[in-house]
Order: C-alpha cells, then structure tokens, then sequence
C-alpha cells in the first residue's frame, strides 16, 4: 500500500485488505519512511504536528502483540486534547479502538545531542496522565511491527490530563525517574477495576522510555527532531482495552499525577 491508500483507511476508519508488511523487504526501517511519508500528507492538508506517541514500552505486552521493541508516531492537533480531568474522545473514523493509561511529557525545549537524562529532566517543562486511543487497520489487532510503525504508531487520540511542573515534583533526574516508576494506575471501566500497572512496566519508567525514545527518533533518516512545546505520551502501564461510544472509562493515578476521566462519543 502506497502512504495515500493508507491515510484514506485511516479517514475512513477501515480495516486494510492487505498488511504492508506482505510487500517483499518491508521491515521497519521501510515503515518508518512510510509513515513519515503519510506525516507529510498530513501536513500538507492542513494537520500540525503536536509531538509523539511511543509504543511498546510495556515489555509484559510484548508477547501478547508480538512486537518485542518500542515504536513511536506522530501525535497532531487533530488528534491531541487537553482537559483538567475529566474530559471527552469522539472514537469517530477509529478502526478497533483501545485504551491506555500513560504518563505524558511537555517539552521545554530541544535536548542535547546525546543527551544525558539529567539533560533530558531539564529539556521538560510538565508531566500528566494521560489516556491514549490506540487503533489497528490490521484485521484483530494481528500485525508485524512493520505493520504498527505502518499504522501511524498505532495512535487514534491522546487526552492529557492535569499538567503539573515537573519541578514542583522533583529537582533531579533520578528523583523524577523514582517517583513515576513508583506511580500505580487502577485502570477502571464505570465502576469496575479492569486492570492495574504502574510507570515502572514502560522500560523500567516514562522517563527512560522518553530517554529511549530520543536515540530512536534522531537515529532514523528524515525523522523531525524532539522540540519546544512537543507533547510526548511514553507507552501503556497496562494492557490496551477495547473500548466503545458511550462508555466512561477512569484512570485512577497514583501521586504526583492526578486522576483522570472519559467519556467515549
């Protein structure tokens, strides 16, 4: 599939016919120019860049989806919102819809080259919940992890939530790392518990997937760079939960993040 045919499944919300990773040599390398090619469509007609999404940083999920590495897409104005903790997701045009409990970074501005993650600590200028929509244009959520880098990362939607100053929560790198690894999430459905994580299941903690994320994204040809005001979301602490018009779901988010809520139309 050419990168229009694939932003056209991804308007419409429709399964793909066919999976890119059929084509001969499509590895991920193949997928990450795909995919930054579909960027520049997107941009071309109007959509802005706003960030990232990173994928895969949960190792217990790794088995279940059989991807066995981070990935990362691009997160658009189209596709990102803001609330102060309680807030609402159209699932309109999403194919096969989920969601997932995550901690998301604002940028202050540009790292180093080789940055360090005290480097990195001092590059942010917030942390919040965050619930990201993932979706799959691959029949039953079944692909490669050409497929997923294929399908924009596997993003739909971010909403973040209450966006604290990361220093009011800490003053070094490692004590941000500790404190977000330590952070738990009861991931609930209504009323009901449907499942538990903490930061520590995304490579050990957010801020070492964002540490990873960053040596990915400058080592791979044509990618933009990390910069000011970029949003990152940095994996799922839980599974991904398939989810529907009509529902509520919450996140109850352990301290320094604030809980979060909402409501599927």
């Amino acid at each position: 599939m050419n990168p229009q045919t694939i932003l056209s499944h991804y308007d419409d919300g429709r399964v793909w016919t066919e999976s890119p990773s059929n084509a001969a040599d499509y590895d991920v390398p193949a997928a990450y120019q795909c995919s930054l090619a579909v960027r520049r469509l997107r941009i071309a007609r109007g959509e802005v860049p706003r960030g990232f999404k990173i994928g895969f940083t949960n190792r217990n999920i790794w088995p279940r989806y059989n991807v066995y590495a981070p990935i990362w897409g691009t997160v658009y104005n189209t596709t990102l919102s803001f609330c102060e903790g309680h807030g609402t997701i159209s699932l309109a045009a999403t194919c096969q819809p989920r969601i997932e409990p995550e901690a998301v970074f604002g940028i202050k501005f540009s790292p180093a080259h080789d940055a360090s993650l005290d480097d990195l600590f001092n590059a942010l200028e917030w942390v919040a919940p965050g619930f990201e929509i993932v979706q799959s244009h691959s029949a039953d959520w079944k692909f490669k992890a050409s497929d997923s880098v294929t399908d924009g990362g596997l993003h739909a939607r971010l909403l973040v939530g209450r966006r604290v100053p990361v220093g009011a929560i800490a003053t070094t790198a490692s004590e941000l790392n500790e404190f977000l690894a330590a952070t738990q999430v009861s991931l609930m459905k209504g009323d009901q518990i449907i499942d538990k994580g903490c930061g520590a299941n995304v490579l050990d903690s957010p801020l070492r997937a964002l540490h990873h994320f960053l040596k990915e994204l400058r080592q791979c040809p044509m990618a933009p760079d990390l910069g000011p005001g970029d949003v990152v979301t940095t994996g799922t602490w839980t599974d991904a939960w398939a989810v529907k018009r009509g529902e509520c779901w919450s996140g109850a988010f352990g301290m320094p993040l604030s809980p979060l809520k909402v409501e599927f139309q």
